[in-house]
């Protein structure tokens, strides 16, 4: 697998493009994303959002009607994908497929995981695919995703902290703002944003 990615909109939201050879997933196609997607994917076949917030889910709709990837999305934020709750004008979207939550799939034979962390959205999850970790906003380098936007809890957002504190298999994360870092790492940071979240 080799990994691609490029920030897009004022947000810098990072979109992921995994070239597996003879086919390609791009994860959270933000504003802006769809040009460059195309222009560097010989056959895109799935789009993943982690999550439904507008600056990862922008480009969905353009991307599934030019290249007839499907689309799968968190079944708890699927409302979000034709609701604009930001009042952004963002171009609504319909999933092919609505993930339920922890839920593992096989893309043209890759093994694909829906890992939920709910807080920022209900939905909210990070990917794992061939031992990387696609966060989304739950976690970033030193930081965790805000829940003070409408449909966050910071209960929800405790309670997934808790669980991928007690991961014991450590892997790049690629959150969906920022840089690189790794489950190991973030770990180590958890207990201060349990406390924050108190």
């Amino acid at each position: 697998m080799n990994i691609l990615y490029k920030s897009f909109g004022s947000y810098e939201t990072n979109c992921f493009l995994l070239d597996f050879d003879d086919f390609d997933i791009v994860i959270d196609p933000g504003m802006g994303s769809a040009s460059w997607i195309r222009s560097n994917s010989k056959n895109l076949v799935a789009i993943l959002n982690t999550h439904g917030h507008f600056d990862h889910v922008w480009s969905n709709d353009e991307l599934q009607k030019t290249t007839g990837a499907k689309l799968y999305t968190p079944k708890d934020d699927i409302f979000m994908l034709s609701n604009d709750i930001f009042g952004m004008n963002m171009p609504s979207s319909l999933p092919d497929f609505a993930i339920g939550p922890n839920t593992v799939l096989d893309i043209n034979g890759i093994k694909v995981t829906f890992h939920h962390f709910p807080g920022h959205t209900p939905g909210c999850s990070a990917i794992e695919i061939e031992e990387h970790l696609f966060s989304g906003d739950f976690i970033f380098e030193g930081s965790i995703g805000r829940t003070d936007f409408p449909y966050s809890n910071p209960n929800d957002m405790a309670k997934s902290l808790k669980i991928f504190a007690e991961w014991t298999t450590d892997m790049p994360i690629h959150p969906g703002h920022g840089r690189k870092t790794s489950v190991k790492v973030e770990q180590l940071n958890v207990d201060y944003w349990l406390k924050f979240l108190a």
